[in-house]
């Protein structure tokens, strides 16, 4: 499995391999209405393979026509500890680190699967279709109310904040444990506010979390 995800741990990065990406969809109101996609009634989930993930630090590369691929930032979350049928609590303790990922989408797939009423993996799941960050230590972040943005060429195009997530970080972990088990390793991404867009190759993307996590990145 390929070795993507790291954390800092008393000053020196910490390795691990790669799990499941479990995602929501429509987990920011202001998201679901610039799509035109209605608010689900309950969280709506979907999976990308451990090869989909690789290091944001490193160029983003989009897949040749393919049509548009288009950009989500997310907070992730690293699952330190395996979780089934999991209370709030529970998922507290579970979390290893935060950090952010890049949801790459082809977007003209994903409108064609959603009119067949299809799964979305196929427009989600390709190689290399979820750049991630190092993983910053979850004791040194706040514990809610965590703050995080994307720059393209200078230009601010996605702010967000999970204060306003339609469904929190710690009852959407236990909801997800109450499905199937998470395993160490497992992240998950807590969904992307509204400002979606096209990737074009030579942007620069630059991205924050709270002021404990930079990172800048080139489209290729």
């Amino acid at each position: 499995m390929t070795d993507y995800r790291h954390h800092w741990k008393d000053g020196a990065q910490v390795h691990h391999p790669c799990g499941k990406i479990v995602c929501i969809g429509r987990n920011y109101a202001d998201h679901a209405a610039e799509l035109n996609n209605p608010i689900p009634e309950s969280p709506l989930l979907f999976i990308k393979p451990s090869t989909a993930a690789v290091h944001m630090t490193r160029p983003v590369r989009i897949p040749r026509d393919r049509g548009e691929v288009h950009f989500e930032t997310e907070l992730a979350v690293l699952i330190g500890r395996p979780l089934t049928a999991a209370s709030q609590d529970d998922s507290r303790q579970a979390i290893l680190g935060y950090g952010l990922a890049l949801d790459l989408t082809l977007r003209e797939l994903q409108s064609e699967l959603k009119k067949k009423g299809q799964p979305w993996e196929l427009a989600k799941g390709f190689d290399g279709a979820c750049p991630l960050s190092p993983f910053v230590p979850a004791e040194s972040l706040p514990q809610r109310n965590l703050k995080f943005s994307l720059d393209i060429d200078g230009e601010r195009r996605q702010t967000g904040d999970t204060s306003v997530l339609l469904n929190p970080i710690l009852p959407l972990i236990s909801y997800i444990s109450h499905q199937f088990t998470l395993l160490p390793g497992d992240v998950v991404l807590t969904g992307t506010p509204k400002g979606v867009g096209p990737l074009h190759p030579d942007q620069i993307l630059s991205l924050q979390l709270e002021d404990a996590l930079f990172i800048e990145t080139r489209v290729v």
